[in-house]
């Protein structure tokens, strides 16, 4: 079995995802090849695909797509592999369906050689198995620890001819937060478990006890009842913390890999078997609505 790993790189730098891949392929048991439009090659024991950036530009979908099937062409992999972000989202549609063959969006675990996805907002999980001899695969971000930046690629330059009428221009400044998370050294974060939109103030009452920021989970902001700027998770902000609080939070992966680099984690929820207790340092079992004011009391008291 092989697997064909499409990294990323970013001005210049290669993303951490592109590791967290390598880890996915491990977790196969997959020999893994690796294709990248960059400057220099990840660290890893295995053979790179390098192709020019210079030439190709950080992101073009008609140039990227003729370089990864140009490496199938030449590796004949079982899975191409992409990160389920917005390259991956874009790039793994054109490729499956040049290739003719099926894409399963998203795995976030391997269990029994198949693919579980999350469905229903992340709170049930099935799995999947390709019929074809090769699919295409995206990869949800976090669901798969990366392996450590080390080793010596095999580099061999990858080179397509072909034209596109798109340009790469550049990356747009993301929108001005009225709350940076990423700078914050405490956060306590709203969930669905908090019930309703007028007991987030009690959370939010409860991070300003520990003199930090409010985050959410983003069911809570989809619902209205948070700002998008206190969103914890892959579609909000990167967090790390020295303390992270998770009110009511299940633990869906997209939230998981937004907040597992926190120094400590303490998980409050009513559920004991919540995904959020393999993250956590400490699980209170407890209805956090009830919690918190003893936890205030408390911390003001100290």
């Amino acid at each position: 079995m092989k697997a064909l790993l499409i990294c990323e790189q970013r001005e210049g730098k290669i993303l951490d995802t592109s590791y967290e891949l390598v880890a996915f392929a491990d977790r196969l048991g997959a020999e893994k090849v690796l294709v990248l439009v960059g400057k220099e090659a990840p660290k890893v024991d295995a053979k790179v695909y390098l192709a020019d950036v210079d030439k190709f530009g950080e992101y073009n979908p008609d140039l990227h797509k003729q370089v990864v099937l140009e490496a199938i062409h030449k590796e004949n992999p079982d899975y191409v592999v992409f990160v389920h972000s917005s390259y991956g989202w874009d790039l793994a549609p054109r490729v499956a369906a040049a290739l003719k063959v099926g894409q399963v969006s998203e795995v976030v675990n391997i269990v029994d050689g198949k693919f579980e996805l999350t469905l229903c907002n992340a709170k049930l999980r099935r799995t999947v198995a390709p019929k074809g001899a090769r699919a295409v695969l995206t990869v949800q971000a976090g669901a798969f620890n990366a392996v450590e930046a080390s080793g010596s690629a095999q580099v061999e330059a990858i080179d397509v001819a072909g034209s596109s009428k798109l340009q790469f221009v550049g990356y747009e400044p993301a929108e001005k937060k009225d709350v940076d998370l990423g700078r914050a050294e405490i956060i306590v974060s709203a969930g669905r478990g908090v019930g309703k939109k007028e007991n987030v103030a009690i959370i939010a009452e409860l991070a300003k006890a520990f003199g930090g920021e409010l985050g959410a989970s983003r069911p809570v902001v989809d619902a209205g009842w948070v700002a998008h700027s206190h969103q914890v998770g892959t579609t909000g902000q990167t967090v790390s913390p020295k303390l992270y609080v998770a009110c009511g939070i299940s633990g869906a992966i997209q939230h998981l890999a937004g907040m597992k680099k926190s120094d400590f984690i303490v998980a409050i929820n009513k559920d004991k078997d919540a995904p959020i207790s393999e993250a956590a340092d400490v699980m209170v079992v407890a209805d956090v609505l009830q919690l918190a004011p003893v936890l205030m009391e408390k911390l003001r008291a100290a």
